[in-house]
């Protein structure tokens, strides 16, 4: 049987990252604390929902356009929370994100993760530096190569910078399911700490070899689109929530959707992306109480799709 780096079988991994975080049942656990799950590479654990960046921090510097964000990271925060993903192809989110960080004097309680999108050496040099300066820090906790453009590339370079500090983590992300075949070979091939991926009740391509393979290796998942980009979303509005939403201490659609994605046990944090302070709360509170076990997990695909 496959073993990932710690020595884990894919099945004892999966086993001792869910009890980490839940216990069991057909509705794991029951606390109010936020989940957290390990990151294979340290052992360091994560609370399973975090922030995504993308559209919502591209703003300028007025109050009317900051204020909201100002109050979506305090809610990160008070929430138990700390990931905030960005990148430089995010607008002017990565320099919003490093401005609301340091107002808050928040540096110790965030997990700040961003992206190399660009191709040469010297390029993505380049990239990564900016990014420290608009983070505002001298050490970004996960660089990602994103859509693996030019990895061959900046994958030394990651490497490079984690053992001289500048990084803590590297990993790489992509959202496109007909690359998948080419993300899995790299996860495959090389020594990874994160992988970033697509996942949601009604887009789960990853579920067939990316999550499986990334428990047997030993990577940490990030999943970005866990509402599946808004149209299950929208499809369910009008239906009422299922019999089991109350077993979950569900109260909305949305927190449905994420108790699926954050209750797979390969997935180490959901980032749903959001510019409203109640919309982060919200999904905080998912990340909180009983979890579906795969039995419940399968039950709502078959209801929620029909």
């Amino acid at each position: 049987m496959t073993t990932g780096r710690d020595g884990l079988t894919r099945q004892g991994f999966l086993g001792a990252a869910l009890a980490a975080a839940v216990g069991g049942g057909a509705a794991q656990g029951g606390t109010s604390a936020l989940h957290r799950r390990p990151i294979p590479a340290s052992g360091e654990t994560l609370p399973v929902i975090g922030l995504g960046t993308w559209r919502g921090f591209d703003v300028g510097e007025k109050a009317a356009e900051r204020t909201p964000l100002r109050e979506v990271a305090a809610a990160l925060f008070a929430g138990g929370g700390k990931v905030i993903d960005s990148s430089p192809m995010y607008g002017r989110a990565e320099g919003v994100t490093g401005d609301l960080v340091a107002e808050a004097g928040a540096r110790d309680r965030a997990f700040l993760a961003t992206k190399v999108w660009t191709s040469g050496r010297e390029a993505g040099l380049a990239q990564m530096q900016r990014s420290l300066q608009l983070l505002r820090t001298e050490r970004i906790d996960l660089m990602q190569i994103h859509n693996l453009l030019d990895w061959r590339t900046h994958l030394p370079v990651l490497r490079d910078w984690k053992a001289a500090g500048r990084i803590r983590y590297l990993g790489i992300s992509h959202y496109t399911e007909s690359a998948y075949d080419a993300v899995e070979a790299v996860l495959r091939a090389e020594r990874l700490d994160f992988l970033q991926i697509n996942y949601a009740l009604d887009d789960r391509a990853a579920d067939e070899r990316l999550l499986p393979l990334a428990a047997e290796r030993g990577v940490a998942v990030l999943v970005n689109r866990p509402f599946g980009g808004g149209g299950l979303l929208r499809r369910l509005a009008g239906r009422p929530l299922p019999d089991y939403a109350a077993e979950l201490g569900c109260t909305s659609w949305a927190g449905i959707l994420l108790k699926f994605v954050i209750g797979h046990p390969a997935v180490t944090c959901a980032i749903p992306g959001t510019a409203d302070p109640g919309h982060m709360a919200a999904n905080l509170r998912a990340g909180t109480g009983p979890l579906p076990d795969e039995a419940l997990r399968r039950r709502m695909v078959a209801d929620l799709l029909r």
